[in-house]
């Protein structure tokens, strides 16, 4: 009677526990019952923004919910990092990096998060170019003229970037390595104030990427001169790229991608991959990321994973060679 009793309290534990999973398991897959926060590093109006506001809502529309966009801007992209890492792994908080969380492990001494530690790569949804580009004022003429003035001025002229240790901090300085000029470093607390540092003229130029740049050189308020690169961008086809002006090595590209608190579920990671490779043939997707000049990379999950993990050395190893500091 007693072997009875005890089968009977075994099947109905275990029936409980296959109801449990199978409840758990459908609200992952229902995933978003809810608006998601999508948090950007970076105050509004940067190179960050210019994809991460399109993209969040065409996904809203996607999935239903709305995707609400939260800048934390500071400490080079690293506060709003930090906060997305201690964010509950549910679904319901995203957090949008860039190249510039790469950078971060080599140029910090302490980070109250890790990248390839605390969250789960998503996706890389945009890589464009970075551009050398001037406030024409300060700056007048093409390329030749430029490095004509750096050369007589050494140390008198600045870049504004978008905090130290970002990719626009580090893209200057190997510039200055590999075209061996002196041109001071001016940080700022993120992309969008370091633009209109530039505008105001306050600082003679920046190594911006093309994202945050296109639609203050198509106003004219800042002028391109180099695209960092081995070719043109068709978003600005008449700009010369690096190796044509005698810097074959001087690539860098800004890229943005997704990522999710460590501990996320396994089924909404999948269903969120699923959702931002349909975005890449969305229209207003294709059309934003074409005026930009950035493309829609298919890499996602573990190898975005893989991709992050050779960004960190590639990093390390530039950030080495330059001496580069925090300012």
């Amino acid at each position: 009677m007693k072997t009875i009793i005890k089968r009977r309290i075994l099947m109905q534990v275990g029936a409980c526990a296959l109801a449990l999973c199978a409840t758990v398991t459908h609200a992952q897959t229902d995933w978003p019952t809810k608006p998601v926060t999508l948090i950007v590093p970076f105050p509004a109006g940067g190179g960050t923004d210019a994809f991460a506001r399109p993209l969040a809502a065409v996904l809203s529309k996607s999935i239903g919910k709305q995707i609400v966009i939260d800048n934390r801007g500071g400490a080079g992209g690293n506060l709003g990092a930090g906060i997305a890492a201690k964010a509950a792994p549910d679904g319901y908080t995203l957090f949008m990096g860039a190249v510039h969380h790469s950078i971060a492990p080599s140029m910090y001494p302490k980070l109250d998060y890790d990248l390839q530690k605390d969250f789960v790569p998503i996706a890389l949804v945009a890589r464009v170019p970075q551009v050398l580009v001037v406030n024409p004022q300060k700056v007048p003429g093409d390329f030749k003229a430029f490095m004509n003035q750096v050369n007589t001025n050494p140390g008198k002229l600045n870049y504004g970037s978008a905090g130290s240790g970002t990719s626009h901090h580090l893209a200057g300085e190997l510039f200055k390595i590999q075209s061996k000029t002196d041109i001071a470093h001016i940080p700022y607390r993120g992309a969008g104030p370091a633009l209109q540092g530039l505008m105001a003229g306050d600082v003679d130029m920046m190594f911006d990427g093309l994202g945050s740049s296109s639609a203050h050189i198509k106003s004219g308020r800042i002028k391109p001169l180099m695209v960092a690169g081995s070719s043109r961008n068709p978003a600005i086809p008449d700009v010369p790229s690096a190796a044509e002006l005698g810097l074959p090595d001087y690539t860098v590209s800004t890229w943005y991608a997704i990522w999710a608190p460590k501990g996320t579920p396994p089924a909404v990671q999948a269903k969120l991959i699923d959702e931002i490779k349909k975005l890449a043939k969305d229209d207003t997707i294709v059309k934003v990321w074409a005026a930009n000049g950035a493309e829609f990379p298919d890499l996602t999950g573990a190898q975005f994973g893989a991709f992050v993990d050779s960004e960190i050395k590639r990093w390390a190893d530039v950030v080495k060679t330059s001496g580069a500091k925090l300012d």
